[in-house]
């Protein structure tokens, strides 16, 4: 019983010491009355006049006519005279080395290989530029089939001008290969000289 007076004593002396406290709080707050003026300053801002719309006139996109063409300057050349008068004769062919007769001995023919087939050579240009000629010498075997094969030089004058159109042109030979009872046989060591020669012009 002691100790709810004691805390009800308590209890009455905070609540006391609080509303005294509160009190002396109020009667010391100073509320400062903010007082409106009499007039309330108006600023008036004036706003710029519409203006009229502006028409923009779209650049011309269209590309410049082209330049005038340019005058064309026709020039001549000035061509040397070269002189290309020349006749070519076909070189002389010259075949050691068997006959070319062909005996007729009942169905069955026998002979020697003679050609059927015979290309010219072609002159070299630096040679008839030159008016050069020469000859030269050939030595070739014939196969059963009557082709050119192994072909070697022998000699010629002037040398190395003629060679290579020489053993180009006997490469494309053809012969009606030697026969022996009518069988064809191959022949070896046959010799041909090719002469290069130009007839000069009247």
């Amino acid at each position: 019983m002691k100790k709810i007076i004691i805390i009800t004593g308590l209890s009455a002396s905070i609540t006391l010491s609080l509303f005294a406290f509160m009190a002396f709080l109020i009667s010391n707050d100073q509320v400062k009355l903010v007082l409106l003026p009499d007039h309330v300053p108006i600023n008036i801002v004036s706003l710029p006049e519409d203006k009229p719309a502006q028409i923009k006139v779209r650049p011309n996109l269209n590309p410049p006519p082209p330049p005038p063409p340019m005058p064309i300057t026709r020039v001549t050349p000035n061509v040397g005279e070269v002189n290309t008068d020349f006749n070519y004769t076909p070189p002389e062919i010259q075949q050691t080395g068997g006959s070319l007769s062909v005996l007729s001995l009942g169905n069955k023919a026998d002979g020697e290989a003679r050609p059927i087939v015979r290309v010219n050579p072609k002159y070299p240009i630096g040679a008839a530029r030159d008016g050069i000629e020469g000859w030269v010498v050939l030595v070739f075997d014939i196969n059963a089939i009557g082709e050119v094969i192994n072909i070697s030089i022998v000699d010629s004058q002037p040398k190395r001008v003629f060679d290579k159109a020489a053993r180009q042109a006997l490469k494309k030979w053809k012969y009606k290969a030697k026969s022996i009872d009518g069988k064809n046989i191959s022949q070896q060591k046959l010799t041909v000289q090719l002469d290069f020669t130009m007839a000069q012009p009247s």
